[in-house]
């Protein structure tokens, strides 16, 4: 990105103080700039196969998914896994687990137990974001928080 502005293929520009202030903005941090400040990145998601050079991290006992209600029977059958994306995205807190849950319908977070995830050979990468990563999540290691009765039946009568 060095010089002046550049074009899109629609029309429009962006320079670089655009650019940073997009990164700066981003409220879920989704975006990195290298350290030279020429290239931006995706910090996850990506739904193309990327190296994000990510070292092996040692996980908390417990990590959280957040996801709809209609996903749990399929998950409680097959795990969680990655589907269009490269890695399953966990969370250190259930309160933006049901976050992520509640863009897909009636939330619910899932518990996930890394530290025994990890102890059976899972290898766990953190994002620079603070989103933890891994190749997928076996059932075994998925419970439902106990909170999510609680919090369903809360949305359902409408008090929040």
């Amino acid at each position: 990105m060095e010089g002046g502005p550049r074009s899109l293929a629609n029309g429009l520009s962006f320079d670089r103080p655009l650019v940073e202030a997009i990164v700066a903005s981003s409220d879920k941090k989704r975006f990195a700039l290298s350290p030279d400040g020429q290239r931006i990145r995706a910090n996850q998601g990506h739904s193309v196969e990327i190296v994000l050079g990510l070292p092996p991290s040692v996980p908390p006992d417990v990590l959280y998914h957040g996801t709809a209600t209609r996903f749990l029977e399929s998950i409680y059958a097959s795990g969680l896994h990655a589907g269009s994306r490269q890695h399953v995205h966990l969370s250190v807190s259930p309160e933006v687990a049901r976050q992520v849950g509640s863009r897909h319908g009636k939330p619910v977070v899932l518990v996930v137990d890394a530290r025994k995830m990890a102890a059976a050979g899972s290898v766990f990468h953190i994002a620079d974001n603070g989103v933890w990563l891994t190749d997928s999540v076996p059932a075994i290691y998925l419970s439902e928080l106990a909170e999510n009765a609680h919090a369903g039946m809360e949305n359902e009568s409408g008090v929040n």
